[in-house]
């Protein structure tokens, strides 16, 4: 065990070394040993040279982006598309978090889960919907709580599991007086979102249901029109049930308690299927789901910004330089050219 300490500690086994900050980090033993699991699996890939594309044996800390891509390849050849997605970001995740720390020089993942996100958010046999259409099923959606998920999905991009996650104090909007956290001060009408919820593990003095997928914390500005929504919610949502203050609370079953993935997908689905957008058994080039209003957002507001480090920036997508830029330019640059281009949906 005092070996493993000191291997830990001074990075000889880098894999060691991050579980063991997940640890002082709190993360729960069921994640750590998930982590754990995948990356030891990355591991063994990289020491058996008959299988990775260098064709030597090499420790992680000196993979490259084709050793990690040529592991995505070979997972994708015996496990499901969303266990590949899994697999990448516990990857991602590692390397991003050993670069940070200053142990690893560069994020090898770093642009392989970026052509990952451009391959599954442009597919071509998606559903064509136009903004006018999409402004046309809006409509149609006039439950204060519908309404409020709805457009929050809609014009900021956010997975259904970020958006369930959020929790009052992520949202600053001028004329109300609510506490919110130090990211958004000096901030009005924006939403953060955080990197750090994760399925099970307590944040903000609750377990959670979801895990965020985003990598990097984001502030996405919110206009005047979804404004309106979330005040209107706002007025009427239930007591929350829970000392973190969901921002999203159900209003049917279990009153006042968080909204979970399976609701916001029922709420979408269930209008969309009243649009003649969405029926059972159809796949998802016909079907409008909360992940397809996440492109909807992707594609329409890169079409009319021109700006993909932008619309990268707003997705919570991973790449330094971008990242850094935005985050360090917010006011004059992020909400300048988001509330100029951002589509009207009322």
């Amino acid at each position: 065990m005092a070996t493993d300490q000191r291997r830990a500690e001074d990075a000889s086994d880098p894999i060691a070394y991050f579980l063991q900050d997940m640890t002082y980090h709190g993360k729960t033993e069921r994640t750590r040993a998930a982590y754990e699991r995948v990356l030891r699996e990355f591991e063994a890939f990289l020491g058996t040279p008959a299988e990775n594309p260098m064709g030597v044996d090499k420790p992680v800390s000196a993979a490259t982006r084709r050793d990690c891509m040529s592991w995505i390849h070979e997972l994708r050849g015996r496990t499901a598309e969303s266990t590949v997605a899994t697999y990448a970001s516990y990857l991602h995740r590692f390397y991003d978090y050993m670069t940070e720390v200053g142990e690893f020089d560069a994020n090898p993942m770093a642009l392989v889960v970026e052509e990952m996100d451009e391959r599954i958010d442009t597919n071509p046999t998606r559903r064509d919907v136009s903004v006018a259409e999409m402004r046309t099923f809006v409509a149609g959606v006039t439950h204060p709580l519908d309404r409020a998920i709805v457009l929050t999905l809609l014009k900021t991009g956010v997975r259904a599991g970020e958006l369930c996650n959020l929790d009052l104090r992520d949202l600053s909007l001028s004329g109300t007086d609510h506490p919110t956290r130090g990211q958004l001060d000096g901030r009005d009408d924006s939403l953060y979102v955080s990197p750090e919820p994760n399925v099970g593990d307590p944040y903000n003095g609750e377990s959670r249901t979801a895990s965020n997928k985003r990598e990097r914390e984001t502030v996405i500005p919110v206009d005047q029109e979804l404004t309106r929504a979330l005040k209107r919610w706002l007025a009427v949502r239930p007591d929350p049930r829970s000392p973190a203050d969901p921002l999203f609370t159900t209003t049917r079953e279990s009153w006042g308690t968080r909204i979970t993935p399976d609701i916001v997908h029922h709420v979408v689905t269930s209008h969309a299927a009243d649009h003649g957008w969405h029926r059972q058994g159809g796949g998802a080039e016909e079907n409008v789901t909360p992940h397809y209003f996440r492109h909807f957002f992707t594609t329409h507001l890169r079409d009319r910004t021109g700006d993909r480090g932008i619309v990268k920036y707003l997705r919570g997508d991973v790449a330094e330089d971008i990242i850094d830029t935005y985050t360090h330019n917010w006011g004059d640059r992020v909400r300048e050219v988001y509330e100029r281009n951002v589509y009207s949906l009322s």
